[in-house]
């Protein structure tokens, strides 16, 4: 196996927000647009996931994202069905970023951010929170909301409603 330990270095700052997205709620949004004013090329990788057997399918949710994001010149959209640092070393990036809400998400995402940095140790992760105002807002809770055939049109960017 070839080394994976690699650096990109250079002026030009690229990072990935990676997830599943099922579905992109205002809160993703909230740290895409917060994310695209500090690095100079923000790629969401939307993840394939089966194992979480989401609502939507895979290239559901791709749309979904590039239809919410459809503003941000520096944003790019694409579908993986591998492991992150893997992405990370084809698209060339060493900067992860990870949304945080509450202490829960951080315990994971630390754990998350170590086995990364275990298998490549020039990956970074970036940990940026929601405002307050999205802090509670996740995708479990708006697929709750969905099957229950409540008012979810609030919580998700109103493109992705006009997608569904």
């Amino acid at each position: 196996m070839e080394n994976s330990n690699y650096n990109y270095t250079g002026s030009y700052k690229r990072a990935i927000y990676s997830g599943t997205f099922d579905p992109i709620t205002i809160g993703h949004l909230d740290i895409i647009e917060r994310a695209t004013n500090i690095f100079d090329e923000v790629i969401i990788s939307v993840a394939k996931s089966e194992l979480k057997k989401p609502m939507f399918s895979h290239q559901k949710r791709v749309e979904f994202v590039k239809a919410a994001t459809t503003h941000l010149n520096n944003v790019r959209v694409v579908g993986f069905d591998t492991l992150l640092v893997d992405l990370a070393r084809e698209l060339k990036t060493n900067t992860i970023i990870r949304g945080l809400r509450a202490v829960s998400d951080f315990e994971f995402e630390l754990q998350m951010g170590y086995a990364n940095s275990s298998i490549n140790k020039n990956l970074e992760t970036v940990y940026l929170m929601p405002t307050l105002e999205h802090a509670f807002v996740s995708s479990t809770i708006v697929r709750e909301i969905i099957r229950f055939k409540g008012k979810f049109e609030h919580l998700v960017p109103k493109k992705v409603v006009e997608c569904m």
